[in-house]
């Protein structure tokens, strides 16, 4: 009976242990985001990140695509003296083998007022090196 007690405490803990390296993994991505560094941006990023937005208003949703290299530049020259946060809710990770999906509610805030809020939703996958965000779809609603 021991063992197997152990054996489901030590499967806890490895699961616990693998959703805080994927959490750490856009939290980190977040810190470069809102010091705008898109070098720290791409660290955790797959060299082929694709990225999707559902702006949503009361007449229509609209679908968006943004290429990372806009995404990246766009990022990087933000004007300083705009403010902005994306203030992360809450985090719920799956994972399954090298594949993790990470649902976040969020609200976005310019010059500390409220912009808008939704969801992200990250798609990563594990690599030698870590773990690294390959799609990010996001909704947007005022």
């Amino acid at each position: 009976m021991k063992k197997i007690s152990l054996l489901i405490l030590l499967v806890i803990q490895s699961s616990y242990a693998q959703e805080k390296e994927i959490q750490n993994t856009i939290e980190r991505f977040f810190n470069a985001f809102h010091q705008r560094d898109s070098i720290a941006l791409k660290k955790v990023c797959s060299e082929n990140l694709v990225l999707h937005s559902i702006s949503e208003s009361e007449k229509e949703a609209k679908f968006s695509v943004e290429k990372a290299a806009n995404f990246y530049k766009s990022i990087a020259t933000i004007p300083l003296a705009i403010k902005f946060e994306e203030k992360i809710l809450s985090y719920k990770v799956q994972i399954d083998g090298a594949m993790a999906h990470v649902w976040t509610p969020y609200e976005f805030y310019v010059n500390n007022k409220l912009s808008h809020s939704g969801v992200n939703s990250f798609q990563l996958y594990k690599e030698n090196d870590g773990w690294k965000v390959v799609y990010i779809l996001d909704t947007r609603r005022r």
